[in-house]
């Protein structure tokens, strides 16, 4: 079982096919694991659609999956990319793409943030993102937070309002501001968001300010966009694959 230690965390993860590597994130919010890539809220399904190129996929931190970690109020999104660069780190990646949809589009904000010289490039899907002032705890979060209370005796309230002001307290995408995506040099597709969790005008103000964007695709989820879609986000992976 292709489990890795990081510090305190057990972070599993799995490996598909050969070439160069890209790293994915899933979406599901802090429910991000490998089995949501087979449900119908992906619609691209890495493993599949990426032939040629070799698929890293992996179960969040606590999120429901088999990686586990324990909590505390200093968690966040540093906590997810620290993860990630042990994943490369243990597979001996120095360079790599990055997918990743909902949740995924913050881990990629992150990991470029911290290591951008390890990022080819990046497939940011429905990113999520927040305009207007910071809403209480939603009951998803709720949920997820009382699913890990029985594993996790040291998760107190106190430590889940801290662990949600950490990741959700800054508005835009949540762990980078705008100056940040200003500056980002990274060559980057983004697939538009449509819905509260990953607004519309989030992904088209990214599409302004990404200064390496190849590409904009406003309606990639469902039918004749999507499989429109699929060929041209692996025609920009082919594209900016190292030589």
């Amino acid at each position: 079982m292709p489990t890795i230690k990081n510090k305190d965390a057990e972070i599993y993860y799995e490996e598909h096919g050969k070439g160069f590597p890209i790293l994915t994130f899933a979406p599901a919010g802090v429910l991000s694991t490998i089995a949501v890539w087979s449900q119908p809220m992906a619609p691209i399904k890495p493993v599949a659609d990426f032939t040629g190129f070799r698929v890293i996929v992996m179960d969040q931190r606590n999120a429901g999956g088999k990686s586990r970690a324990p909590m505390s109020a200093h968690d966040g999104w540093d906590s997810y990319t620290s993860d990630h660069v042990a994943v490369l780190d243990h597979l001996k990646i120095d360079r790599c793409h990055l997918f990743g949809q909902c949740i995924g589009g913050t881990f990629i904000a992150n990991l470029i943030k911290k290591q951008p010289q390890r990022v080819a490039a990046a497939v940011w899907a429905q990113p999520i993102g927040r305009i207007g002032p910071m809403k209480p705890r939603p009951q998803r979060f709720n949920d997820w937070i009382n699913g890990l209370k029985k594993d996790h005796p040291e998760l107190t309230e106190e430590i889940a309002d801290a662990i949600y002001r950490n990741m959700y307290e800054r508005d835009f995408i949540y762990c980078a501001d705008r100056d940040f995506a200003k500056s980002c040099r990274t060559p980057s597709l983004l697939l538009a968001g449509n819905d509260e969790a990953h607004p519309r005008p989030i992904s088209d103000e990214l599409s302004k300010l990404l200064p390496s964007l190849d590409g904009y695709i406003t309606d990639w989820k469902e039918g004749a966009a999507l499989a429109a879609a699929k060929p041209r986000v692996l025609e920009f992976l082919k594209k900016h694959t190292p030589a």
